[in-house]
């Protein structure tokens, strides 16, 4: 695993909010998770997270168009919770300190993960921010993105608004079918050049989750498959909104309560402890 986060790296990402990591797994560390990921998704068996009925394809009741969306990724979250190989890989205390050195902070928790798969000729993924949907409010939280597949220009790689990040805030904009609904809250980032990042299988991605970012359609009859797993710096207290946190969870926390509970949001790296 290319692990180690150069000085440079973190001047680009904290100026782009975004950075690019090539051949990030070997070739023997991608085959182990590509067998983990799809080992834990089998088991799902189509349910999108653990302790709900929903699966993939139905409606959730975020989007109004289920048909549609459900058409866009399969979406499968917190695979750690249910499979100890994945498990394995998101707590891997490597990953947390890159994830805490591009964010310039001291410790990183979980917050989610999520298998993306896109099928063959699925939707694109319009334009859209992924802080303002969870339950804290932090500036430097971040996700990784791990390319499980070869991500192309023809098969729904991701797409990137460099600097986007210093402009955008907490303000919601619906995960909408127009590419462009992000631009009519962000008018001043509608000429941004995007960045295209295609990426080989085992390269991946991490991005800030106030930068503005989206993934074209699939236009291929196979699959582009990616794991992620977004993080919260330590120190980040409830905000009011419920996103993937359990109802008995919720139903213990009140706005400003710390999100410190290791069972649902597990403690991966502090610079204090290495």
């Amino acid at each position: 695993m290319k692990w180690q986060i150069s000085e440079e790296q973190v001047e680009s990402y904290q100026k782009n909010g975004f950075i690019v990591i090539e051949d990030f797994l070997s070739q023997d560390e991608l085959e182990y998770w590509r067998s983990a990921v799809m080992e834990a998704v089998t088991e799902r068996g189509g349910k999108k997270m653990p302790g709900k009925d929903t699966k993939i394809g139905e409606d959730d009741g975020i989007n109004e168009d289920a048909e549609y969306f459900g058409k866009v990724f399969d979406q499968l979250l917190n695979l750690w919770q249910t499979n100890d190989k994945v498990k394995e890989l998101m707590v891997d205390k490597r990953i947390g300190e890159m994830a805490a050195k591009l964010a310039g902070v001291d410790g990183i928790r979980i917050w989610h993960d999520q298998a993306l798969f896109k099928r063959p000729w699925a939707n694109p993924t319009a334009w859209h921010l992924d802080t303002p949907f969870w339950s804290f409010s932090d500036r430097k939280a971040l996700s990784i993105w791990i390319a499980l597949d070869d991500a192309t220009l023809e098969n729904g790689c991701l797409y990137f608004i460099p600097g986007s990040s210093e402009i955008t805030s907490f303000e919601n904009s619906a995960i909408g079918k127009n590419m462009d609904g992000i631009f009519q809250v962000y008018p001043q980032l509608a000429r941004t050049q995007p960045f295209v990042a295609k990426m080989k299988a085992g390269s991946c991605s991490f991005h800030n989750g106030l930068t503005v970012h989206g993934a074209g359609a699939n236009m291929t009859p196979g699959f582009r498959r990616a794991m992620t797993c977004a993080y919260m710096p330590d120190g980040n207290v409830f905000n009011g909104q419920k996103n993937i946190l359990p109802d008995e969870y919720v139903q213990q926390l009140k706005i400003g309560d710390p999100l410190n509970n290791d069972e649902q949001n597990p403690l991966i790296y502090h610079a204090s402890v290495g």
